[in-house]
């Protein structure tokens, strides 16, 4: 529920907030209250074998470049659309887990899911994107799909090494690498960018750092010591269902009959490829 909200307060807090800076204040702000939970929980950080890789991988992969993307994008693509084309992460997801982690083997019904649900990424960027505000739209769909491949690369990675890791180590310190990272590339690409500090910039950033990060990204890393990789990735074919409802209702974002479609087929994509 967390996440499918996340993505109309990015495009909310855009109109206030450049999007570098804004995904460096964000996991900024979480960075700081990860850390002190982590204090006065007493939970050791940095302690167990790949832990400070995996803070690095985590760092620029998932937060980071996976971020900085997402943000980038929302200033020309709705939000909805955006997290249709993130739900594309659980079939990157079950085709790295498929190599690289034991017992979680595709099944053959899993080639007729995938292929269906980049079939239905066809059936979306078949679409007449004037409709949803220019080339510049296509574009941004295009630069998109980079977010849900790196995530997936993260995630396996996790999976694959951060056994016995504690998961607010595999937020926190992550969140504060890509905190540094991201403000470094604000300040050489945004330097000439007005922050406004309006109500809405401010409760959107503190919604994103506080719920959409230091809550959920916990809660995450948490289920993924006890879950099934590609079982966990089906988080992300229920938060576009929600992304493009909020988006509708309260952006008036646009919703065509081949974006409807094309979202319908990723999402049963993913649903067929990843269960049983």
């Amino acid at each position: 529920m967390i996440w499918g909200t996340t993505w109309a307060a990015i495009r909310v807090g855009l109109g206030g907030i450049p999007p570098f800076t804004g995904v460096a204040l964000r996991f900024g702000i979480a960075t700081v209250i990860l850390l002190a939970a982590a204090w006065w929980l007493g939970i050791p950080l940095g302690r167990r074998p790949n832990e400070k890789r995996l803070w690095l991988v985590n760092g620029v992969l998932f937060f980071s470049v996976s971020f900085g993307v997402v943000y980038w994008a929302e200033q020309f693509v709705p939000s909805g659309l955006a997290a249709v084309l993130f739900a594309l992460f659980p079939l990157f997801v079950a085709l790295l887990a498929h190599a690289v982690l034991p017992g979680e083997r595709l099944k053959p019904r899993a080639g007729l899911g995938i292929a269906l649900g980049f079939l239905g990424i066809a059936v979306i960027f078949s679409e007449d994107f004037r409709k949803l505000g220019g080339d510049h739209v296509l574009f941004g769909c295009c630069f998109m799909l980079l977010s849900p491949t790196v995530s997936a690369i993260s995630s396996v990675a996790v999976k694959r090494w951060g056994s016995g890791i504690h998961p607010i180590s595999l937020a926190a310190v992550p969140m504060g690498v890509c905190a540094a990272v991201m403000a470094i590339v604000a300040l050489v690409f945004e330097s000439d960018r007005k922050v406004t500090w309006s109500p809405a910039a401010i409760g959107s950033l503190l919604y994103l750092a506080v719920a959409g990060s230091c809550v959920t990204f916990t809660l995450y890393y948490w289920l993924l010591r006890h879950m099934r990789a590609s079982r966990l990735a089906l988080l992300a074919y229920a938060t576009p269902v929600i992304a493009v409802l909020i988006g509708i209702a309260f952006l008036n974002e646009p919703l065509t009959w081949r974006l409807a479609l094309g979202a319908v087929m990723v999402i049963g994509g993913v649903a067929i490829a990843v269960s049983g």
